[in-house]
């Protein structure tokens, strides 16, 4: 009898040390700010059947592949998915969940912004050029032309505000990041498409990946646009790849991709947004509350209002699939995932270090 009484009491031990310990984790959150993951995925099984929408962008076809090959790589994107919902709960007093397109949690947006203390951060970027002709190596001018969008677009200067309808103006955000061109390389190659595999990075390993955004321009073949790597993933092959046709408003350019946008929406994968309808239809979101849920992604430039999900499209976000000339935000909620991911623990911290 005594023996089972020590067992109980050991085990009983056993139990309080270990609520000790996630009580530590969490000991900044109150009661109810426990960090709720319970909505949280990565791995998606549609994007590769929804024809059109798996042309345009391919950052979570790639993520598919890069999860298949890097068995650790979910737990590294829990942890920082963990992370920044922890960090936008401990500034708003929310759960940090971001199951906030469902009316879920406070994953982002639906209360005032809240200071984060980092200022405007910048972020330097190298310019990869890969052609095999002439159209493919791409002007300096192209290339500065981009950089003005990126920075317009992420701080909210640019000409196509008279996009956002009044439903959604109030959320608009300036997201207080900017992009400075460090350098620009150029590699002449007989290869007339790189394809997804990440194979143009490997021929050209990025530089400085822990503290630049590096950025290849060729092309990619099969109507693909671009395709960006989430925060988690390895080194070396981190970072946005981009055709040319769709990089910059100026030289050789191809609307109605023509404004930039896509380097826009591949750079917000980058910084760890999602598309805006969450790759899985009404049933999952982007982890951003002030995102309406949608069933899937919107083309052309569709008009006002486009309802899907028993709510308005946000079809000019720059996660969306619409036409460069009629995207025009981020939201307040996607830049405070984006700017989670430059705080201690976050996927792009390094950059400011």
């Amino acid at each position: 009898m005594k023996k089972v009484l020590l067992s109980i009491v050991v085990a009983a031990s056993l139990l309080t040390g270990c609520q000790d310990e996630n009580s530590r984790e969490d000991v900044n959150l109150t009661q109810e700010q426990v960090i709720d993951m319970s909505d949280f995925y990565v791995q998606t099984e549609e994007i590769a059947s929804r024809g059109d929408a798996a042309s345009k962008c391919q950052s979570m076809k790639v993520l598919n592949r890069q999860l298949n090959e890097n068995p650790g790589l979910y737990k590294k994107m829990y942890d920082l998915e963990y992370n920044t919902r922890k960090f936008i709960a401990g500034k708003k007093g929310g759960n940090g969940n971001g199951g906030g397109n469902n009316g879920g949690g406070d994953g982002g947006g639906g209360t005032p912004p809240v200071d984060d203390g980092l200022g405007v951060i910048n972020i330097p970027v190298y310019v990869h050029v890969v052609y095999s002709n002439s159209n493919e190596n791409i002007s300096d001018a192209q290339i500065s032309s981009q950089m003005r969008v990126l920075n317009d677009d992420f701080r909210m200067q640019n000409s196509d505000a008279s996009n956002t309808p009044a439903e959604f103006a109030g959320v608009a955000a300036d997201s207080e990041i900017t992009f400075t061109l460090a350098n620009t390389f150029r590699y002449s190659n007989s290869r007339t498409s790189w394809g997804t595999n990440d194979a143009v990075k490997s021929a050209y390993p990025p530089v400085s990946p822990s503290t630049h955004l590096n950025i290849w321009v060729c092309n990619i073949g099969g109507g693909i646009l671009g395709y960006a790597q989430f925060p988690g993933g390895n080194l070396s092959t981190d970072g946005v790849v981009c055709a040319p046709q769709y990089f910059g408003t100026t030289g050789f350019v191809q609307a109605p991709f023509n404004k930039g946008r896509t380097m826009t929406h591949e750079v917000g994968h980058y910084l760890n947004l999602r598309h805006i309808w969450g790759d899985g239809r009404c049933r999952q979101d982007d982890f951003v509350s002030d995102t309406p849920s949608s069933d899937g992604p919107n083309y052309g430039c569709p008009s006002y209002p486009t309802v899907n999900c028993r709510s308005n499209d946000m079809t000019m976000n720059y996660m969306d699939y619409t036409d460069d000339a009629c995207m025009s935000l981020f939201s307040q909620g996607q830049k405070e995932r984006m700017r989670a991911t430059f705080q201690s623990g976050g996927g792009r911290a390094s950059i400011l270090n």
